[in-house]
């Protein structure tokens, strides 16, 4: 049992290192790590949001500090995403259900975190300015994805931005460890009855997360490369995926 926490301990650290360097808060990465270990629903969706928020929250002060961020492209977002964070955060599915959505997501984590987006100086500034109509409903959609599952949502948000070049690219990741933070917040509050029962060890592997949050969004916000770490990450991702779609 030994060697398994402390496998996870690292795993949790890579993930959470990982992931802040993009702007996110790593949902997707530490559940993964928990169905590994067959970690049921009830446990792992509480204890992901909560990892989420505080690693997320460090990546927030990390690139805002930095100027790395924009009020204006994140609230329509935000304002349609946390009511129904909360929401999917109260709804706790069917475990069969429950297994095959977050296969789902893993597989899609594992193919963001394999493709690294490239942006030339020239394609930065051609920034494209956003329908309202369809940012409130990217918001509400993923949001209510994020609180069902487990996760921030930042790895839905962030390629929508790089692909439909409505930010610059570190403001993408600014904006969405913040999205990542108030979504995870929104739905750890709709989910409260499973988080007040989070067993002790959760306050350990917070611990790390936040260490590997500290370490990775002070790298990202910077210069932070990590394609290889990232897609070796990626195969974790889309194997956990695979298990959970097929057993």
């Amino acid at each position: 049992m030994e060697g398994f926490e402390l496998l996870i301990l690292a795993a949790i650290f890579l993930v959470a290192v990982l992931y802040s360097s993009v702007g996110h808060g790593g949902g997707s990465g530490y559940l993964a790590v928990m169905a590994f270990f067959a970690v049921a629903p009830n446990v792992t969706k509480p204890t992901a949001l909560a990892l989420n928020i505080f690693v997320a929250g460090i990546a927030t002060i990390q690139f805002y500090r930095r100027g790395h961020f924009s009020w204006k492209v994140f609230l329509p977002f935000a304002i349609a995403s946390i009511p129904f964070a909360f929401i999917g955060g109260t709804i706790d599915l069917p475990i069969a259900y429950y297994k095959v959505l977050l296969g789902v997501v893993l597989l899609f984590a594992a193919l963001r975190l394999a493709w690294k987006f490239r942006k030339n100086s020239e394609t930065e500034e051609k920034i494209s300015e956003y329908p309202l109509w369809m940012a409130l409903a990217i918001g509400a959609i993923i949001g209510t994805t994020s609180g069902l599952i487990g996760v921030g949502g930042g790895i839905f948000l962030t390629p929508i931005l790089f692909l439909t070049n409505w930010t610059e690219t570190r403001k993408a990741a600014g904006i969405s460890a913040m999205f990542v933070l108030v979504n995870s917040a929104a739905a750890l509050l709709g989910n409260y009855q499973n988080a007040v029962n989070l067993q002790s060890k959760v306050l350990v592997w917070i611990i790390v997360a936040v260490i590997g949050g500290i370490i990775g969004s002070t790298l990202g916000s910077k210069y932070f490369n990590s394609i290889v770490l990232r897609r070796a990450l990626a195969m974790v991702l889309l194997v956990a995926g695979v298990k959970l779609l097929l057993i």
